[in-house]
């Protein structure tokens, strides 16, 4: 069984930091591409960032960009998200989502999410 379980959020101040962990369980992170998403209360699920396999490509939703950082420790199969110089626009529920391929067929598992909450 795949199992995602989001860590580290909290309520901060704006340009204060928190670092999301998501430990995985069922599969290995060494191996699969791992990201984050988010929602804001009333928004949509957006991207925000994503680690390949090999932990050398990155991606940034364009807003996040230079705040935050994406990184994982195989041996501890965790994903960590560090979100420095925090807004409030970065107020929302944070998940993390891991990424297979299984004979051609994409297939994607979910973390409960973690609440963020950035107050002015």
């Amino acid at each position: 069984q795949v199992q995602l379980v989001e860590s580290g959020g909290g309520e901060v101040q704006a340009g204060e930091s928190l670092r999301l962990s998501c430990a995985v369980s069922g599969r290995t992170v060494s191996s699969r591409d791992v990201a984050w998403y988010r929602q804001g209360l009333g928004k949509e699920r957006e991207f925000v960032a994503r680690i390949d396999a090999s932990g050398t490509l990155l991606y940034y939703e364009d807003s996040v960009k230079g705040r935050f950082s994406i990184s994982k420790d195989n041996s501890k199969n965790t994903v960590y998200l560090q979100m420095n110089s925090l807004k409030p626009e970065d107020t929302a529920i944070y998940y993390c989502v891991l990424h297979e391929m299984i004979q051609y067929v994409s297939q994607s598992y979910w973390g409960q999410g973690t609440q963020v909450t950035v107050s002015s």
